[in-house]
């Protein structure tokens, strides 16, 4: 709609023109658009909101040398034509620019200035880091502003959890945080005594990563990974991180050679050149939540088809060697370019062979690594199973059938009709004899047949080896009693389609075998002793399926 919008207002103009006079009260005025102001007003803008913090007022915290150049340093290559050709770049790094409430307030004014679902929005934020514990006694990263006071950090500093909120609640899809900051205790980071006391208790390599919500949309990168230090350099004169992310918003960091850089190319570059340049000791991280998709460009134009190029920042894949055509690219996360056509890819780590496959990629081709791993996976399971079948209340399993074993088959496809989504076909037969309570102490033997057949559509969630799924099911039951006493000698039939729900789980073994359960509960009418009567009916089964 909204690009309908111009053609609309240009026709409207068109046909009020020879219509309305200058006298005609009411009369329709025509109107005159300039067709460059039309497209500057919907072509999608570039905004950056850039914080370097460099003084604070608690002398604990103690100055940083090159937080406020790294500010403007990067916004001097975000402004220039020729590299980020941003449309507004912001930044605070005067006293009272850098406090709590004003970068709050500063990211708010940006979330009513970027209205635009299509928007490039980047926050860029250069300051110390430290942990404490919050009010409710969790763990919490913080960004120590210029007011942050180092025994009241709770309350005066800015909390991840707030930045991220504030950062989550731009209108862009096209939004990316840079942390140049680090929460290790050491370089752009200062922690607590009481809290190092405690953290230097803990029996791990490093304490664990506080988690903070997270945007399917959002691209968070930070100057360091968890537990690192992130480091100021005399030489370069910046923060190692920021100084070589500049470096590749010139051209250096274009992988794919399509005349633009976008926000993972640069973070990449930055990335490896800042390792290389800490032989090892710095490993800037990245967050990027919407996987297989970078449309945010930091420098330059897209202005020819680029290499095709394979990447992962699933934290799944971390650590794992991309091999293409048997040579070693890179290791993950990140992403390479390579040439077009046919290539064997590979994902190993040590010994091991994650997944090898081969693919044909065409020039401008992105491929996220993780689906590899998906399309390796089998998506069909054919099960054999046990299990047992029963009516939900006690008088039907006293008056029509107890508790009955039953064996089947269960096969279930994955992603389909829709993703995430599976088809599941059931069936189920039970044969034996059970006894009806007919009067107290009075029992009456009968013989069985059970058969049963469903359909469901359940939704999956997958983690790992695991496989969980519920949703809708429709199942034919059958069930058959045949007696012969005295008093009564003769069969019993009984049909009906009855609806419900099922739900279960299933784990991988390996590439093709797996453990899978279920359970289903059923709504069904039946009729006993002439009269009609709702019932519940259920069912389990447990076994062991085979992937194909």
């Amino acid at each position: 709609m909204r690009r309908l919008l111009p053609l609309l207002l240009v026709l409207l103009s068109a046909c009020a023109g020879p219509s309305a006079t200058a006298g005609d009260k009411g009369g329709l005025v025509p109107l005159r658009l300039d067709a460059a102001d039309l497209s500057r007003a919907y072509t999608p803008r570039r905004l950056a909101l850039l914080v370097g913090v460099s003084s604070f007022d608690d002398p604990q915290w103690r100055a940083l040398r090159f937080s406020s150049k790294d500010a403007s340093d990067l916004a001097a290559a975000l402004k220039d034509p020729a590299r980020g050709h941003f449309d507004q770049v912001r930044v605070l790094t005067r006293p009272e620019e850098t406090t709590r409430d004003a970068i709050l307030a500063a990211l708010r004014q940006l979330r009513r200035e970027a209205t635009r679902p299509d928007d490039v929005v980047m926050v860029y934020l250069s300051a110390h880091g430290t942990l404490a514990r919050d009010g409710r006694g969790e763990l919490t990263r913080y960004l120590v502003t210029r007011d942050a006071s180092y025994r009241a950090i709770p309350q005066t500093a800015l909390s991840m959890d707030a930045l991220k909120a504030e950062f989550e609640q731009l209108p862009s899809r096209r939004r990316l945080l840079v942390l140049a900051t680090c929460h290790s205790g050491s370089g752009k980071s200062l922690l607590p005594h009481e809290l190092e006391v405690e953290l230097a208790g803990i029996k791990s390599g490093f304490y664990a990563r506080p988690l903070e919500e997270s945007s399917r949309a959002s691209m968070v990168f930070a100057a360091s990974d968890w537990g690192e230090t992130a480091r100021e350099d005399e030489g370069l004169r910046n923060d190692i991180y920021t100084y070589f992310l500049i470096e590749g918003l010139g051209g250096a960091a274009d992988r794919n050679a399509d005349g633009a850089v976008t926000a993972t190319e640069a973070h990449d570059y930055s990335r490896r050149r800042t390792f290389t340049f800490t032989e090892g000791r710095q490993r800037p991280s990245a967050e990027i939540m919407e996987v297989g998709a970078d449309p945010v460009i930091l420098a330059g134009r897209i202005d020819r088809t680029g290499q095709p190029e394979l990447f992962s920042y699933n934290p799944r894949l971390d650590g794992f060697l991309l091999k293409v055509d048997g040579e070693p690219r890179l290791e993950l996360p990140g992403g390479a370019a390579v040439g077009p056509g046919k290539r064997t890819v590979e994902l190993t780590k040590g010994d091991a062979v994650l997944v090898r496959r081969e693919v044909d990629v065409a020039r401008g081709e992105r491929l996220p690594l993780e689906r590899l791993l998906s399309d390796a996976i089998p998506r069909r399971a054919l099960s054999l199973v046990g299990g047992m079948m029963s009516f939900a209340d006690g008088r039907s399993r006293r008056e029509l059938l107890p508790a009955a074993p039953q064996v089947g088959v269960v096969l279930r496809l994955e992603d389909l009709p829709l993703q995430d989504l599976g088809l599941m076909l059931d069936l189920g037969l039970g044969r034996g004899r059970q006894k009806l309570q007919v009067a107290p102490g009075s029992e009456v033997p009968f013989g069985y047949t059970t058969f049963t057949l469903g359909a469901a559509v359940p939704y999956l969630w997958r983690w790992e080896r695991l496989t969980l799924f519920a949703g809708p099911r429709v199942a034919a039951l059958y069930l058959g009693r045949s007696f012969d006493v005295e008093a009564y000698s003769g069969g019993q039939r009984y049909f009906t389609v009855s609806p419900g729900v099922v739900g279960g789980l299933a784990w991988r073994l390996g590439e093709r075998l797996e453990l899978t359960a279920q359970g289903h509960g059923m709504l069904t009418y039946v009729v006993v002793d002439g009269q009609g009567q709702a019932v519940g009916f259920i069912g389990g089964n447990a076994g062991v399926g085979y992937r194909f």
